[in-house]
């Protein structure tokens, strides 16, 4: 197994640092990057920078790509019963499976991969259980008016228009 990324193993701050030069940077001047670490102290190579911003950027245009995806969902989907959670949370398991099809061999990934997954079909399910408590709400909301209603002897045209409207909502 290949040693751990010096750069990696940066101090959050510095490694925070890095990540912001690289951006500004448009992930050039990789001789500039590790002359600046070496005057924080880090000795680090250019051709380590170089490999850890290569991956860093290539992090960052999976993560746009996969924000464009979700604008794109949410505005097709807009969010009628949380439509737009289920895309989003169905997109990211995919990028997830993904990602999992292409581990590399000692599979270190695996056990975050697997807590986020188990995140994400938790929050399926949690809103699958929202919507069906919603629609029961609904429902019941709608035997009480038209309860209601009956007793005062409501025009039937109303309490059509009445129940139309309330049925509307899901």
């Amino acid at each position: 197994m290949p040693a751990r990324s010096k750069v990696t193993q940066l101090p959050d701050p510095l490694k925070a640092e890095l990540d912001r030069r690289l951006i500004r940077g448009g992930f050039s001047d990789y001789t500039a990057l590790a002359g600046w670490l070496a005057e924080q102290g880090f000795e680090i190579s250019r051709s380590a920078v170089h490999r850890y911003g290569q991956e860093f950027e290539a992090n960052l245009a999976a993560i746009k790509i996969a924000t464009e995806q979700a604008r794109a969902v949410a505005e097709a989907a807009g969010d009628d019963e949380g439509a737009m959670n289920e895309a989003l949370i169905r997109l990211v398991q995919q990028k997830a499976f993904d990602a999992l099809v292409r581990l590399d061999a000692d599979g270190a990934i695996l056990p975050r991969m697997g807590v986020m997954i188990a995140k994400l079909s938790k929050a399926s399910v949690d809103q699958n259980k929202w919507k069906a408590e919603a629609r029961r709400k609904a429902a019941q909301a709608v035997e009480n008016i038209e309860e209601k209603l009956k007793s005062a002897k409501l025009d039937p045209e109303a309490l059509r228009v009445v129940r139309e409207e309330i049925y509307g909502i899901f």
